[in-house]
């Protein structure tokens, strides 16, 4: 059910999508959401962790491939995620954004869980920085925790504005502009 679930959050929204909606596309009965879930907040906290994950295991090993310098992985990483919204024509955009904006005010538990999500995603693209500084590639005055958390910032808003325009224009800026000034 979480999988499906999670794919009728992420093409309707949460607010949009109802238990009914999200069992009715499991193929399961209304009242069974509640075995697994205490509330639809907690359905939600589930789906991004669920989602994270995925990105974790689609793209995370990139992070850590020792063959590849650190910045080189960076962008190899920001690409792939790019090119699975392009899978989707630029029309569904980041779960974890989307239930941000939608959430993030009325839900501590979906708040924790995306803070948590974040944190995870800044840790491991800091610890490539780290590395780059290291390996004298990156600027050994540049903060890599504050420098991942505006990469995903950035990265985060060419999603949206992909959304919105339904098309690659923005992660286009965001790969061959933004990210490479970033870690100049």
């Amino acid at each position: 059910m979480l999988l499906i679930g999670r794919t009728v959050v992420h093409d309707r929204g949460f607010n949009g999508s109802g238990v009914q909606d999200i069992t009715a596309a499991a193929g399961v009965p209304k009242g069974s959401f509640y075995n697994y879930f205490d509330s639809k907040e907690s359905f939600a906290a589930e789906i991004i962790e669920d989602y994270w994950e995925s990105i974790e295991r689609r793209h995370g090993p990139i992070l850590y491939d020792a063959r590849l310098k650190p910045l080189v992985r960076i962008d190899r990483f920001f690409k792939g995620l790019s090119q699975d919204h392009r899978e989707h024509g630029f029309t569904l955009g980041c779960l974890i954004g989307n239930l941000s904006l939608e959430l993030a005010n009325g839900s501590d538990e979906t708040r924790a869980k995306l803070t948590d999500v974040l944190d995870r995603w800044e840790k491991a693209l800091a610890a490539c920085l780290r590395e780059a500084q290291e390996r004298s590639e990156l600027n050994g005055d540049t903060d890599p925790d504050q420098l991942a958390a505006i990469m995903i910032e950035a990265y985060e808003g060419a999603v949206m504005r992909g959304k919105v325009e339904q098309n690659g224009n923005a992660f286009k800026r965001f790969e061959n502009l933004v990210l490479p000034r970033l870690i100049s």
